[in-house]
């Protein structure tokens, strides 16, 4: 029998028995592979020496799959065939993809297909060819299996789109041990955790994503203490605002075909990665009727077409400095990430938000890749001694569906994940031997108001009396930010689970609108949250007070007494549903204050038949 070499404690493992990791970075335009060699983060490279692998697909009539330069070559003469920009699918349910130019199975699945030559694919198949093309890479370059990968998310990536990633990763035979977070994978990279103790903004704008996090740093550990940003905001929105002016200084049409577009968004690309250096770039592009048309654009009228999307991303900052309980003074530097901020428009806009010159020390394209690696280097316990710690949040607050359509937020946006939060609930009605637990996810104070994620039962409640049952309902989210939810029944320790796994995600505006309508309507919300509670207060004391009635009506009153209780019951119901919180308030009040003296009697009543036959002695031993 062979014997296993341990090596002593705190001593780094022998060449050998290095295992192998590597940090992924999915990206909307190009993706990397990265990993740890002599203690440095490096991306691997091609057999051609090029880093960077196209974030394009495409699929032939013969069962063939092209992914990167190849695929993105076809891009424009194969349009319908060939997948771009999938990361921006991820995740997404049809009519979040009703502009995006591809062809779509019509299927009762709320998981969109595209439609190609080679078959019907969902962008996690999509997403799932291009990691098996880096994890090709990495493997021929490290010499075998990848032992575990780290693969970055936005930090704005919701429940659906994280877990859509995840389920590409199993599908191209990855072990994912982590999602990290973009912008905290960059702060990795740039060695922050090596400089002094502070707060750091990590503005990171990629070819698809757009976002910002604040970052303190602490005795070892990263914390987030506040994200924001816009999962359908990136370089290919830049691109589009110049394709748009193209088109309208060429004269082409709108309408035009999947092709020309693709061809149009292409030519925008280059003369955007153009002007990042040059002031002025001269356009040819071939109308599809009428022939040539030249023209030139400036990087002054370039930043004015895009003056407003780098505002777009200022908005996010803002939110995240007040959600974070700071102001811009208290940010002690700011880390540029991203292809999109090597365009100088960005750059000093940032800038000039933050009064500060920002951090581009390191190729934006490669940062977060290299950031991944670091961290899959130590997941999988190559680096000894190991004292840093990443502690990321959850962008929505999640919560469940109260009596009245009402949200009770369990776990608040921002919260540091890992988490684990509990709170306990009870039942409605008596004798209820069941319970809904209705998940969601948002800011508002009503469930109309936010975005339902799952619903699933709890059986075997004991009837009781309705307030008596005791549930408690755990929300838990990983270090990845997936969510799974356990109700228990306190008594019999009955439990039901289910972990949420959406089958499309929350669309950008949704995301969007969640937080800013939070802020708009947080007067108006306490108000309807207020209203909504007392009516489900009065809905319970009408419950009560009649079941009381049919029970012990006759036998504990006289007909005075319960003409006077019947009476102010019927008041009650009459305003049960108005707007105004003080009536039903009122009316509420009126019922107990006549109903008193009868409580009080079923009370004594109730005691009294608990006491008949026993005697004193039994009860005093």
């Amino acid at each position: 029998m062979a014997l296993l070499q341990i090596s002593e404690p705190g001593q780094t493992p022998a060449p050998h028995q290095q295992r192998r990791a590597a940090g992924i970075d999915l990206g909307t335009t190009n993706s990397l592979v990265a990993t740890v060699r002599d203690g440095r983060g490096e991306a691997l490279a091609d057999e051609q020496g090029r880093q960077l692998l196209p974030s394009a697909v495409r699929y032939h009539d013969n069962g063939a799959v092209s992914v990167g330069y190849e695929a993105l070559q076809a891009a424009v003469d194969d349009a319908h065939n060939t997948v771009v920009s999938v990361k921006r699918l991820m995740g997404r349910g049809k009519h979040d993809m009703q502009d995006s130019g591809y062809h779509f199975v019509d299927s009762d699945s709320a998981v969109p297909r595209i439609h190609t030559v080679g078959g019907d694919v969902t962008a996690v198949e999509v997403s799932a060819e291009i990691l098996r093309k880096l994890e090709l890479r990495a493997r021929q370059q490290l010499g075998g299996t990848l032992d575990g990968v780290v693969i970055t998310v936005p930090a704005y990536f919701d429940d659906a789109q994280r877990q859509a990633t995840k389920d590409a990763a199993k599908l191209a035979g990855l072990n994912v041990m982590r999602l990290l977070n973009e912008p905290t994978a960059a702060a990795v990279a740039y060695g922050l955790d090596q400089q002094d103790e502070g707060i750091y903004a990590i503005y990171d704008l990629g070819g698809g994503t757009f976002d910002i996090s604040i970052l303190r740093f602490s005795r070892g550990v990263f914390e987030v203490m506040a994200t924001a940003g816009d999962s359908a905001l990136g370089g290919d929105d830049f691109d589009r605002v110049i394709c748009d002016w193209i088109m309208e200084q060429a004269g082409i049409d709108e309408d035009g075909d999947h092709r020309t577009r693709r061809y149009l968004m292409r030519s925008a690309r280059a003369a955007k990665e153009a002007l990042t250096t040059e002031l002025e770039v001269r356009l040819d592009v071939e109308r599809p009727e009428s022939g040539c048309w030249h023209g030139s654009l400036t990087r002054e009228k370039f930043n004015a077409l895009s003056a407003g999307l780098v505002a777009k991303t200022l908005r996010p900052c803002q939110r995240a400095l007040r959600d974070a309980g700071l102001d811009k003074e208290d940010i002690q530097e700011v880390v540029m990430v991203g292809g999109s901020t090597r365009m100088p428009c960005v750059r000093e806009r940032v800038g000039e938000f933050f009064a500060c010159q920002p951090h581009v020390d390191i190729d934006p394209d490669r940062v977060v890749a290299i950031g991944a690696a670091i961290q899959a280097d130590v997941l999988v316990g190559n680096k000894q001694n190991n004292d840093m710690l990443l502690l990321d949040v959850i962008p929505l607050s999640l919560g469940i569906e109260t009596m009245g359509g009402l949200v009770e937020k369990i776990v608040p946006r921002n919260t540091t994940i890992p988490t684990s939060k509990a709170q306990d609930f009870t039942t409605y009605k008596d004798g209820q031997t069941a319970l809904s637990v209705h998940v969601v996810q948002g800011e508002r104070e009503l469930v109309s108001d936010c975005r339902s994620l799952a619903r699933f039962e709890l059986h075997g409640i004991p009837p009781m009396a309705a307030g008596a049952a005791r549930i408690r309902v755990i929300y838990q989210v990983d270090a990845d930010g997936l969510l799974s939810v356990t109700a228990r029944e306190s008594v019999t320790g009955t439990e039901s689970h289910i972990d949420i796994k959406p089958s499309y995600g929350l669309s950008d505006v949704e995301i969007e609108a969640m937080l800013s309508d939070s802020i708009a309507h947080a007067e108006d919300d306490v108000s309807r949250r207020r209203l909504r509670e007392q009516q489900v207060d009065a809905a319970r004391t009408l419950e009560a007070i009649t079941a009381a009635l049919a029970a012990d009506g006759q036998r504990l009153l006289n007909d005075e007494e319960r003409a006077t209780i019947e009476q102010a019951v019927a008041e009650l119901q009459s305003v049960q549903q108005d707007d105004d919180v003080a009536t039903i308030k009122q009316a509420c009040q009126a019922v107990e204050q006549v109903a008193a003296e009868f409580a009080q009697r079923r009370m004594n009543d109730g005691i009294r038949q608990a006491l008949a036959g026993h005697t004193l002695d039994e009860f005093s031993t």
